[in-house]
């Protein structure tokens, strides 16, 4: 099941990025995130506090967890976006992490189609979201799932992490 996410489950929630992190100091890393900086627990309460995290769940264990809104980075003005929408018809995924443990179980594709179902209902026209180049994983779910390549651009990620990020979108 996936649903709101409750301040009940903030810890469960930065312990999915926690998990991420130690799987990615094993190898390989598919993200370009630091520890401590971001995602963290704080990133996590904010999107709580702003009623955009989502959290799946199964048997009372949280499996995953993501940031739905309609915040596009200063950088996404620089992709040659397909499709048009104005800013309030855009839903935006940030930060869907699915836990290691739970990873190969169809989780990820789970949540993004949660994402397109509750931005159509919110009324919105078009799903964007960005990933990190390096992240393989979700650079062929996304695609796979419909989403077309956009383009890339360097972010300055949380004003520290300077990165490729590929933007992908999807007509909802």
């Amino acid at each position: 099941m996936i649903r709101k996410a409750a301040a009940a489950d903030l810890p469960a929630a930065a312990a999915i990025y926690e998990a991420i992190f130690d799987q990615e100091d094993r190898g390989p890393a598919y993200t370009n995130w630091m520890r401590g900086s971001y995602p963290t627990g704080e990133d996590a309460r904010k999107a709580l506090e702003a009623g955009t995290l989502y959290v799946g769940e199964e048997d009372g264990v949280l499996w995953g967890v993501v940031n739905l809104n309609g915040v596009q980075l200063p950088e996404y003005g620089e992709i040659p976006w397909s499709v048009p929408a104005a800013e309030d018809q855009v839903g935006v995924i940030h930060t869907l992490c699915i836990h290691p443990a739970q990873a190969g179980k169809g989780y990820a594709k789970q949540m993004a189609a949660f994402c397109e179902e509750t931005a159509r209902a919110l009324g919105k026209t078009v799903m964007r979201l960005d990933t990190w180049e390096g992240n393989a994983p979700a650079n062929h779910l996304y695609p796979s799932l419909g989403y077309r390549f956009a383009g890339s651009t360097e972010f300055f990620f949380q004003g520290y992490i300077r990165e490729i990020l590929n933007c992908y979108e999807k007509k909802l």
